[in-house]
């Protein structure tokens, strides 16, 4: 049936929605599809086009305002930790956990034991001790919610002392000196840009010094004529004052991963808090990990901040998935980021010869990242199938969606972010694509 040619031959919304083919949709959403689509015919007859069939553009509209704008995505951008595409995925212990909390009630604030009144906090802080060495731990939301937290409970109304060189900002605009000032704490800035030395914090500390902050570089490394001084020997200082270090160590890898430092070697070197995120190295849900002296911690879990920043069930549930595997070097490959990161080059580029083969590409040598702010300057070697730049747009609109990397006319689908799973689910993704391009 062809399209209406003119204004006058739109139909009504009413006639529209009568059609039979729209009889099992709520007629709201049907009529809300139809003035969607009569006013897109509008405005593409007014510019001297034609908007084709109505109805199955009122079909289609319907099918696009019924499927969830948040979905999963196929990542072969070679960016692990890929802070567009929600970070690290989830392990399938985790996963279990999620449905096992979330499909009924639990014992989140409740003590079993005692049969009262308890606290969420409870259920991760044995775990944490463990892998931590902290005397206590706490999960709020985010790491910006931990660094907030630590700051606005310590520090409200003082100083705390921070290096020039460690006032970063990282994605979507968070930088340190904004945490700072929304905790009520006052910003002391020391050293220079790539040179602070110890004896500058010393300098700096007088009767408002509420703490020492040390800062994870994150995305980025100050190379050259650089001086930074060791956490311990910024650990005598505040000793030295009685005044608390707290360490902002970002990524939070819990075993070792390349040069990040871990919350246990933090600990150990005299921080007395630790901040860290659940979502990077760490491999689990988002959150943020305040780790270190029991004394701090309860400082912090009293502060009215902590109510507002703390996490929901579905995320302890899934951090304690993590944890457990974490726990177990048996087990801790089950760890989706770890196992990308520790996967052998052969095994990636032989993923990348499975893929080229079914859809006719080519292998390429590539290099992934780590992504999320974590080892910004470390290259893993892997391997990519390179098919045609054309296909980008149709994968990434695809069910599911890919998303790959468009290079020298070529676009790249990187195995090292792919399970050997997904590199089939990709192979016919790409076969779609071809026939819808």
């Amino acid at each position: 049936m062809a399209g209406p040619r003119s204004l006058r031959d739109l139909p009504s919304v009413d006639r529209l929605v009568a059609d039979e083919r729209l009889a099992d949709v709520p007629h709201e959403l049907a009529v809300e599809a139809a003035r969607v689509v009569l006013d897109r015919a509008r405005a593409e007859i007014r510019s001297g086009g034609e908007p084709g069939e109505l109805l199955e553009a009122v079909l289609e509209e319907v099918e696009r305002t019924r499927r969830p704008s948040l979905r999963r995505v196929l990542n072969a951008t070679g960016v692990l930790v890929h802070t567009n595409l929600g970070r690290a995925p989830l392990s399938r212990a985790a996963l279990a956990r999620v449905a096992e909390v979330g499909a009924g009630y639990s014992n989140l604030e409740y003590d079993l034991e005692r049969g009262e009144r308890g606290s969420r906090q409870d259920h991760l802080t044995n775990a944490l001790r463990r892998l931590t060495g902290a005397e206590a731990a706490l999960v709020v939301n985010n790491n910006a919610a931990a660094v907030l937290l630590a700051l606005a409970a310590i520090a409200e109304g003082r100083e705390v002392i921070v290096s020039r060189g460690e006032l970063i900002e990282i994605g979507d605009g968070f930088r340190i000196p904004d945490v700072l000032a929304r905790s009520g704490a006052r910003l002391v800035e020391v050293g220079t840009t790539n040179r602070t030395r110890a004896s500058d914090y010393e300098a700096a500390i007088g009767p408002e010094t509420a703490l020492l902050l040390r800062v994870h570089q994150s995305n980025f490394r100050v190379v050259g004529f650089t001086e930074r001084p060791a956490l311990a020997e910024l650990a005598q200082v505040a000793r030295a004052a009685d005044i608390p270090l707290v360490d902002d160590l970002g990524s939070g890898a819990l075993v070792p991963v390349g040069e990040e430092p871990t919350p246990a070697e933090s600990l150990r070197a005299g921080a007395e808090l630790v901040c860290f995120s659940g979502d990077k190295l760490l491999g689990g849900p988002q959150a943020g990990v305040i780790a270190g002296r029991a004394e701090l911690v309860e400082k912090l879990r009293r502060h009215p901040l902590q109510r507002a920043l703390r996490a929901d069930k579905l995320t302890l549930a899934a951090l304690e998935g993590t944890l457990a595997l974490a726990l177990d070097p048996e087990t801790r490959g089950e760890i989706p980021i770890l196992r990308m990161l520790e996967e052998p080059l052969e095994a990636v580029r032989a993923r990348a010869r499975r893929l080229a083969h079914a859809v006719g590409g080519e292998v390429e040598d590539t290099v992934a990242r780590a992504g999320g702010g974590a080892l910004p300057l470390a290259e893993l070697p892997s391997a990519a199938c390179a098919v045609e730049e054309k296909l980008a747009e149709p994968l990434r609109l695809g069910d599911p969606p890919v998303i790959g990397i468009v290079r020298d006319g070529r676009l790249l689908l990187d195995c090292r972010t792919l399970t050997d799973a997904e590199a089939d689910e990709v192979a016919r993704a790409v076969t779609a694509a071809r026939a819808w391009s």
